[in-house]
């Protein structure tokens, strides 16, 4: 006959299984001693053994918890843009890294921001035995088809968490995002602070940040009462970022600076990766940063610093994003109610950016 404290784990494995997808206290270890007759070393080892599973955690000064884990098929998926660039592998290397420490398997998806590839990855996942999904939308600032599979896939008890955009057409959606608005609000003050009222910007308009990162930029000049030049701004879609990644084509980048470059003292860029071919480019063009124009951008990443300049940018703490999305995703398929948050940003001073009294 097994062990007392084998046949206690045994009961209350369970419970903890029966109770999956919410919050489980478990009973405290007098209550399991008087519930089940045994003694608090029965308990202890009962538990511990439970805590080697990683069915429960132990929360200081609060008791036992399960952690959501079920006896098996504790598959968490991550579906990406393109999980092979930009920030991405990193963001993914630090989603996993939490997951697989607390007993998660991960599988990672590209839709290559295509909704059609989208929805082949969610009816393939509708078909398995996936308990949470971390999503990185595709095309999030336009109306997406795919809604009724995100619905599918939640009626079944999967927890969805979207990291960076969003459908808000999606009803009670939880999002992990930056905060876009004072990000383009934020590198706009810095530049007016410098000096510079020619400011111009690229963004790209069929991603959430790339609206809301404007929307940022255009309310600081406004309450600056500087006047906002649309000719100064450029617009890029997906399609055009994905022909930039795969076959370094940089036409719609060549096509604005011809245009407008000399119009401008300082320009925002939608993250580092822009900002890095935009450097490159303005030095084929003949034109010197920050010596003639300034370049800021958004994410610090790896990119900030790989040309000759690094660029000034906004960051967040170090592993923040991916580890934070992966802890909320647990604590959804425990059961835990969450709220949406948005990721502030600090600024990371670089060469890349000048006073405007060096400006054309």
């Amino acid at each position: 006959m097994p062990a007392k404290y084998i046949r206690l784990a045994a009961r209350l494995r369970e419970e903890i299984l029966k109770n999956t997808g919410r919050v489980y206290r478990l009973p405290s270890e007098n209550a399991l001693c008087a519930q089940y007759q045994v003694s608090r070393q029965t308990v202890r080892a009962a538990l511990q053994l439970l805590a080697q599973e990683g069915l429960i955690e132990k929360r200081c000064g609060s008791g036992s918890y399960s952690t959501g884990l079920g006896a098996m098929k504790n598959r968490i998926a991550v579906i990406a843009g393109n999980a092979e660039e930009y920030t991405m592998p990193a963001l993914v290397a630090d989603i996993r890294s939490v997951l697989h420490e607390k007993g998660w398997q991960i599988d990672v998806y590209s839709t290559y921001f295509r909704v059609a590839k989208e929805r082949l990855i969610l009816e393939q996942l509708a078909d398995t035995s996936v308990r949470g999904l971390i999503v990185q939308g595709t095309k999030t600032a336009l109306p997406n088809p795919n809604l009724d599979l995100y619905e599918r896939l939640r009626k079944k008890g999967v927890s969805l968490l979207f990291l960076g955009g969003y459908y808000k057409a999606l009803s009670s959606c939880v999002y992990l995002k930056d905060d876009n608005y004072y990000g383009g609000y934020l590198l706009a003050k810095y530049l007016i602070g410098r000096g510079h009222i020619r400011i111009g910007g690229i963004f790209q308009i069929d991603e959430l940040a790339g609206p809301e990162r404007y929307q940022g930029f255009t309310a600081a000049m406004r309450d600056f009462s500087i006047p906002i030049d649309d000719d100064r701004i450029l617009w890029y879609t997906c399609a055009q970022l994905e022909a930039l990644e795969r076959k370094s084509d940089t036409g719609f980048l060549t096509a604005f600076l011809r245009r407008s470059a000399r119009a401008c003292s300082a320009l925002i860029c939608q993250n580092d990766e822009i900002a890095y071919w935009l450097i490159r480019e303005l030095r084929y063009a003949d034109i010197h940063v920050p010596e003639d124009i300034s370049i800021v951008s958004f994410d610090h990443s790896y990119m900030s610093e790989l040309g000759d300049i690094r660029i000034t940018t906004l960051s967040h703490k170090g592993h923040e994003p991916g580890a934070a999305a992966a802890r909320t995703l647990l604590r959804m398929i425990q059961g835990e109610h969450v709220l949406s948050e948005e990721l502030s940003w600090r600024l990371v001073t670089g060469e890349s950016d000048a006073p405007c009294n060096t400006k054309l």
